[in-house]
């Protein structure tokens, strides 16, 4: 299992930046205090995923925060970055480990106890469980709560203790701590950074409250 902070954990999707340039959301994001940056794109070509992923690799080049692309792992490879995020029906994560090799960081999305179950903990190096909360920036029909989301979590903490477990879906300023109280190691969030007018100030209040919850 590769080493990875997802307590602050950011996802940048195009659809969720009020049109805004990649590269300044994402250094003014990093300036805030992400730890972990995603690059999720359903819409735009490969040439254009690969483009706007370098984009956002520049962006990053002067911060220590690893990138890792949904789904995609051509455009990883295109792009040399970090690593892959994979959900249910995309790429199995030992297909991409095979691919990305063993330093690569490889994480997975869970929602619900079945695919905790069946999830390659030999493989992952972090995994996601939600929807926690209602979002708009997915198709989420099926909430799982706090409740749903410590139940789900306690599996892993059984099978693999090591493993870091976050929260997706919903997640703000005025919910995070709620998460973080239930035992999740970080949250994974997109238009509280990205949607927001000052995208530095919203990501050091969610800073802020990290540390106060997790310290």
């Amino acid at each position: 299992m590769n080493k990875c902070d997802i307590s602050l954990y950011a996802i940048i999707d195009p659809e969720r930046t009020r049109g805004r340039p990649l590269g300044d959301l994402v250094k003014s994001a990093a300036d805030g205090g992400i730890t972990l940056l995603q690059y999720r794109d359903k819409l735009s070509d490969t040439r254009s995923l690969i483009s706007n992923a370098e984009i956002i690799k520049n962006a990053l080049s002067s911060y220590s925060i690893p990138l890792l692309i949904n789904d995609r792992v051509d455009v990883a490879l295109a792009v040399e970055a970090e690593g892959v995020h994979v959900g249910q029906s995309d790429m199995a994560p030992a297909d991409a480990r095979r691919l990305l090799g063993a330093d690569a960081l490889i994480g997975l999305t869970i929602k619900s106890l079945e695919n905790a179950r069946a999830a390659p903990l030999d493989v992952i190096d972090y995994a996601c469980i939600g929807g926690v909360f209602t979002t708009l920036s997915k198709d989420n029909p099926s909430n799982i709560g706090l409740q749903g989301w410590a139940q789900v979590a306690d599996h892993f903490r059984q099978a693999a203790p090591n493993l870091p477990v976050g929260a997706i879906a919903g997640i703000d300023a005025d919910n995070l701590a709620s998460v973080l109280n239930n035992g999740a190691d970080g949250a994974a969030i997109i238009s509280a950074i990205f949607m927001a007018d000052d995208v530095t100030r919203a990501t050091k209040q969610l800073k802020s409250i990290i540390e106060s919850e997790m310290t």
